[in-house]
This record gives structure tokens, sequence and C-alpha cells, in this order.
């Protein structure tokens, strides 16, 4: 099978991750697997596993320029016997739809995200990521609102839930020396707690909220909170959180983006997921269970499906301060028995229901579906 899969940019995030995986899962069943994109730092990975990158500006919302990415695609499609085109974001899914039509091949999309629709015209354009052959949620809140949005039955909708790396994310390969070194850059001292909170830099996804939650946090003072992750330009944003740290006696780090996430993980003594809008999956939770950290994550979305509380963490109320303290003093006030104990039922749980090689399977036999 000849598989191109479209998406902006290749640089960090869940569905730039999937397109990776897919692409190494795309290879080893004996097929190729192209990428347009407008490339990134994880072109290197792609190539790694034997991707090939065709650049394009796939994150274009020009109109005119997503009408010529169409006639690029197909040309490309038609050129290197694709047959299937696999979209993973609204703007170059047009491009996608259009191309695979004059091409003359299938059309795949995976609904990443809710793309919550404000007018009849929004969702006229969200309506994109629904129109494929077959149609991915990665998960069930996601797949539950595309019936609701879209009304698209269980002919051509699929659950296929994002994918964790257990080769990757395994605590045992993480050494004390990659640990300390972490600790030591984010300032910590030998008996401070690391609270780490992984997400790009935006509002949504509860930087400053999780502020609140320490400002009146009995034992901040032996805190280092995390926030890791790129800022993707919001220097207002990052002005907002180092003030309100600094007003509230909060040590907080702002590392950026990190590429050795596993160590991240077993550096923390807690993860916090604390978006206010809900996640489409919520893949830090998941890998951060995988690494056997207790997970805080907020009460709606994927991450419900995700998130066992009592097995692998806790789940508060989105934006509520005092259920996000309870829980945060109780993670943290965890004997090392329990926490021992959860996090062998955090990992067997990850692995059981979202590892990478469940999510390439899954995603191989979408395909075969529509080529065989």
């Amino acid at each position: 099978m000849n598989i191109l899969q479209v998406i902006p940019e290749l640089n960090a995030g869940g569905a730039e991750r999937t397109t990776i995986e897919v692409a190494e899962a795309i290879i080893a069943s004996g097929g190729r697997a192209l990428v347009a994109s407008r490339g990134g730092r994880l072109e290197a990975d792609l190539k790694a596993v034997g991707g090939e990158l065709v650049r394009l500006d796939m994150k274009t919302k020009n109109p005119v320029s997503i009408w010529m990415n169409a006639g690029r695609l197909a040309g490309t499609a038609r050129r290197e016997g694709i047959d299937i085109i696999h979209a993973r974001s609204r703007a170059p899914a047009w491009s996608a739809k259009w191309a695979a039509r004059r091409a003359g091949v299938h059309y795949v999309t995976t609904y990443h995200g809710t793309y919550n629709a404000k007018s009849s015209l929004k969702r006229r354009y969200n309506a994109v990521m629904a129109a494929g052959e077959r149609v991915i949620a990665n998960s069930k809140f996601i797949a539950n609102h595309v019936r609701a949005e879209h009304g698209v039955g269980a002919d051509r909708l699929r659950v296929i839930p994002r994918g964790v790396d257990l080769s990757l994310m395994d605590p045992t390969g993480v050494t004390d020396e990659a640990v300390a070194a972490l600790r030591d850059s984010w300032g910590a001292r030998d008996a401070d707690r690391i609270i780490l909170l992984p997400a790009r830099l935006t509002r949504w996804k509860g930087q400053a909220f999780f502020l609140e939650v320490l400002a009146a946090f009995e034992g901040k003072d032996r805190c280092v909170l995390v926030c890791l992750g790129d800022a993707q330009g919001r220097t207002d944003y990052v002005d907002e959180l180092t003030s309100t740290a600094e007003a509230n006696g909060i040590r907080l780090a702002l590392p950026g983006h990190a590429r050795d996430m596993a160590s991240a993980y077993a550096a923390a003594d807690v993860v916090v997921c604390p978006s206010l809008d809900p996640e489409a999956f919520g893949r830090t939770a998941a890998e951060a269970q995988a690494m056997g950290r207790p997970v805080i994550a907020s009460r709606h979305g994927g991450a419900m499906e995700v998130v066992a509380p009592d097995i692998a963490g806790w789940l508060a109320e989105p934006g509520q301060v005092e259920p996000w303290r309870d829980a945060l003093g109780q993670a943290l006030d965890l004997e090392p028995s329990a926490a021992t104990a959860m996090a062998k039922a955090s990992r067997a749980r990850i692995a059981a229901q979202f590892s990478t090689q469940s999510l390439q399977a899954a995603t191989l036999r979408v395909y075969r579906e529509l080529i065989e």
C-alpha cells in the first residue's frame, strides 16, 4: 500500500507524532509512506522510519493556495501510485479531498479535535474532516462528537485511540543521571517535589489556572511547577505566567520544548493535565501513566477514557480550584507502597488499551478495508 498523509507541519504534537507512527507501520507492512507537510523538527524522525517528506505549505489557509495544493497533491498521487490520501487537519483536508477526487484515489480523515463550530460557515468548513470514506476518531469522546455534529454512521466511523510507544515510555530506560540533570536545570533542590504540566503554552491548556491552584496550596514552597512546552510566540502569556508565579511565591520553570519526554516524566512527582477545554484524547496523561507517574487530569473529554480514578490517578473538575488542590495534596502525599502499586497498574492499563502497536494495527486495517 502507498499512503500519502497530509498534515500542516511536523513539529511537536499528538497528530504529528501519530503521523510518524503510522508511517512506520506502513513501511513495516511493505508499503510506501509519504507525508505532505511544511516540515519541522520531526522531519528526521519521519526519515528514520523510512517515510518520505513531500514539502508543501499545507499550513496555509489562503483559499487560492489551498486550491493550488490540491493540484500538487493530485500530481503526487498519480506519479507515486498513491492508494489513499489521509488528511489530519482541516485546511489541508480540503486540498486532500479535492486531490483524491482528481486522482481517483481513496480519501481518509482523522478527526483530531472537536473543531467547535460557532456558525454555519464554520460547520461547513469543519465538515471536510467528516467527509472521508473512513473517518477515524481518536477517542470515544470524539466519535460521539462526530456523530452528533456530522451524522457520520458506523459504516464510515472508526475509533482508534492515540497510542503510547511503550519502548520509548519505559521507566527502566531512564537513567538517574538524566533525571538529576533535568531537576537541576529546573532549579529543583534535593527535597523539592516536581509538578510537571506538559503542554504547549496556551491558556486553554491550564497553566494560568494551575498557578491559581498553587497560590494557596500548603507546601508550595517545596514544589517546583514545570510547564514543559513551546510558547509558539505567545510572549504575553509567558510574561503573565512569570509575573503571576513571582507574585504568589511559586517556583516556576518554563524550559520550552523537550525531546526526552521519558526522562521528564520520570523526574516528576506528579503530572497534571488541567485543560480548561476538553482534550480529544489526552496523550500526555497516557504517556505519564506508562512511565508510572501519578496523574491528575480534568474531568472531561478524552481524559475520562485515559485516566481511571483510583487505579491510575485522579480526575478533577475543570477550572475549579479546590478539587484540584485536594487532588494535588493526595497525589503528593501518596505512601511509597501505594505509589508503586499505582505505577504498576497504570502502565499495565496503558499497555492493554493505548499502545502504539494497537494504533498502528488498527490504522492499517482501515487502509486495507478500502484497498482490498
